[in-house]
């Protein structure tokens, strides 16, 4: 009989096999040469930001929280595709490893980890503007 704490690890295992965690690992470096570009940046004045921890600690909650939201609600929508499918039958929601709740819960908990994050980033408000869903109307270009 599993007790409630391994089961929390298993379940925890599973949602991070099912959104591929180690594909965010193997991004994280891109983040970091882009923060490093930008810290080392000289502004018009003759300024850089210089290297900052909070900075450091956004950026990577910002990546992990945004990507694992984003991976998590793909395989959500795409789960009845996926059972149809030989190739993915076998993923985790088609599968019955994980279920839907579950995976929901998760993808709500990865949103607020990501808009956490961008909170981090405060006084610049830019971060958390371009964060926001826009509905695809107002997005139109002018005829």
């Amino acid at each position: 009989m599993m007790t409630a704490t391994s089961q929390f690890w298993l379940h925890l295992r599973y949602l991070l096999e099912m959104i591929r965690f180690s594909h965010t690992l193997f991004a994280l470096p891109f983040a970091m040469l882009a923060a490093v570009l930008a810290w080392t940046a000289v502004d018009s004045a003759g300024q850089s930001t210089g290297f900052q921890w909070q900075t450091l600690v956004g950026i990577v909650l910002a990546m992990v929280g945004a990507r694992s939201a984003a991976m998590a609600f793909n395989r959500l929508v795409d789960r009845q595709f996926d059972a149809l499918n030989p190739r993915t039958a076998n993923r985790h929601l088609p599968a019955g490893v994980l279920s839907i709740s579950t995976v929901t819960f998760f993808i709500v908990g990865s949103l607020v980890i990501y808009f956490s994050a961008m909170l981090i980033f405060l006084p610049n408000w830019l971060p958390l503007a371009v964060s926001i869903p826009t509905p695809p109307s107002s997005m139109s270009l002018p005829s």
